[in-house]
């Protein structure tokens, strides 16, 4: 099966909602802000973000694409319209709702070969799904090959907020506008960079903009505060590679969500965010009125803030609009993960103690000439996704493709699972579909926390000599993807599926639409011009 890189930035129909701010006087509407029920319309455009121009592909022509903000309780139903054109990209395309559950609605989570097929150039597919216990931050972004990751602009915010925030006293504003997106970017598109090693992108974006060495001195993001206000800043790493440094000069931040989860307030002034991970900080615009830098400094070497590289800008209003001239000054209380913990019913599942699961699960990572393999197997996507695997009666691991990277678990089981890697490539973001996890031993941390660990969605799996170990119950039927969030690692195969409870997964899922039966089909019968990426397989 040719499996097709494209990394896009979804085009969102203009579907304004009003979004009630977690500002306690007032609430907005915010234009070009999507609701959950709403279309967005996937297509190429040429941009110059960091002032380089190239296509990318695209949501409504913005990077990122526009907000996709609900209330806690709603539900959702978007079509994802494909309209790519560009032959140098991949015209095929999904979307994943990074975050999400999808308790019941499997086949809506957006993963090519694990949930779906992916859309074909000209057709569309409806996502309906429901998120009722969950409201915090999250993303979406495309789920297909080295697309997944959304190097060539397939990616935007989706957040769930809550009426009745337990936190909601500790700030005053939390909109579209304090929404903080880091991305790196590229110069060329996707599948030119597929299979290469050693890849540098050429800008880190703040929110849509960036400079890159050596090149013209572009827009930088501004965010605006007021002075005296204090603001809920929503961190999201949308990023295919690096990690982020984060701080913004002057001020702290006080930690509250790490991947939608509520976490005990934990003030810092510095944090390090990996790939497809989100943090809530509030920060508390009480210095002078004055420009400040927001710094986000990539894990890349000869990374710095010179000619304002990796940067944004915090300007308070009625300040000059000039770049800041604040210095990066030392770090005395970085975020470190196993301080954080989860506010709401903390403490991981099962019995307390290392081993003692009810199911045990060791995934040791190695490489070899740049191919990852997970127990000795590569990940390769199947030709016939899982979930339809399973519904058409596979239900054991040795009937389930590909052969080796799908594990069976069963229902309602506490799994404890750890995971260690060869060194190479490290660190890795782990990121698990349809649920969050506890994370009882984070990586670099000789101890573990089964009381009040942090839980979310994206793990840090550490250095060589380091491990993470995660709990989760398996209380979600369906394939679970779980895989690194390096987009470069994952399409060489750093990936494994959970399949939870294959025998109820039928009975788990509501009516599956005859849309989604009709996925793979189409795109089977694909030419090599359909799929794009020419002469880049």
């Amino acid at each position: 099966m040719f499996i097709p890189i494209f990394i896009a930035s979804i085009i969102l129909h203009t579907n304004a909602a009003s979004i009630v701010s977690r500002s306690q006087s007032h609430s907005l509407s915010q234009p070009g802000v999507l609701g959950p029920q709403t279309s967005i319309i996937i297509g190429n455009k040429v941009i110059a973000p960091d002032g380089f121009e190239r296509s990318a592909t695209l949501v409504d022509g913005t990077f990122p694409g526009p907000l996709i903000a609900a209330q806690k309780g709603d539900k959702f139903s978007i079509e994802v319209v494909n309209e790519l054109m560009d032959d140098a990209m991949f015209k095929s395309t999904s979307v994943h709702w990074h975050g999400i559950y999808q308790n019941e609605t499997n086949y809506a989570d957006g993963t090519s070969f694990v949930t779906q097929c992916p859309i074909a150039q000209n057709h569309s597919f409806l996502h309906s799904f429901s998120a009722p216990n969950q409201a915090g931050t999250y993303w979406y972004h495309s789920h297909y090959s080295v697309q997944q990751e959304s190097c060539d602009g397939l990616k935007g915010p989706l957040v769930i907020y809550d009426p009745h925030d337990p936190l909601a006293h500790m700030y005053d504003i939390d909109d579209v506008n304090t929404i903080i997106t880091l991305s790196d970017w590229y110069h060329s598109v996707a599948p030119v960079l597929r299979g290469i090693s050693g890849l540098t992108p050429n800008s880190t974006l703040i929110n849509g903009h960036g400079r890159y060495t050596g090149g013209p001195m572009s827009e930088l993001a501004v965010i605006s505060v007021e002075r005296g206000k204090r603001y809920r800043m929503r961190l999201i790493a949308m990023a295919c590679y690096p990690n982020y440094l984060f701080s913004i000069d002057n001020h702290n931040l006080t930690v509250i969500e790490a991947d939608g989860q509520l976490t005990e307030p934990l003030v810092v002034d510095q944090l390090q965010i990996y790939a497809g991970q989100r943090y809530s900080v509030v920060l508390v615009a009480d210095m002078a009125v004055d420009s400040y830098w927001i710094r986000a400094l990539p894990n890349l070497v000869n990374s710095s803030y010179e000619g304002g590289t990796n940067t944004a800008i915090l300007r308070y209003n009625d300040a000059p609009k000039a770049d800041p001239t604040t210095t990066n000054t030392t770090v005395n209380n970085p975020l470190q993960e196993m301080n954080l913990h989860a506010l709401i019913d903390p403490g991981a599942p099962g019995i307390p103690g290392y081993g003692k699961a009810d199911i045990n699960v060791n995934l040791t990572v190695t490489t070899l000439s740049g191919i990852f393999y997970v127990n000795g197997i590569q990940f390769q996507p199947p030709t016939v996704p899982v979930l339809l695997q399973i519904l058409s009666g596979a239900q054991e691991p040795s009937q389930l493709l590909p052969n080796g990277s799908v594990i069976v678990l069963e229902a309602n089981k506490i799994v404890e699972l750890t995971l260690a890697s060869d060194g190479a490539g490290v660190p890795h973001p782990m990121h698990l579909h349809g649920h969050t996890v506890d994370v009882v031993q984070s990586a670099g941390n000789s101890t573990f926390n089964y009381v009040n660990p942090v839980r979310r969605d994206v793990v840090n799996a550490g250095a060589f000599g380091e491990q993470m170990v995660i709990r989760w119950i398996t209380d979600n039927s369906g394939p679970w993807f779980l895989h690194c969030h390096i987009d470069w690692h994952l399409d060489t195969g750093f990936a494994v599926v959970m399949a939870e409870s294959p025998s109820d997964t039928r009975a788990h899922l509501n009516p599956i639409p005859s849309e989604w039966d009709q996925l793979c089909p189409i795109f089977d019968s694909l030419s090599p011009s359909q799929l794009g990426g020419r002469n880049h397989s």
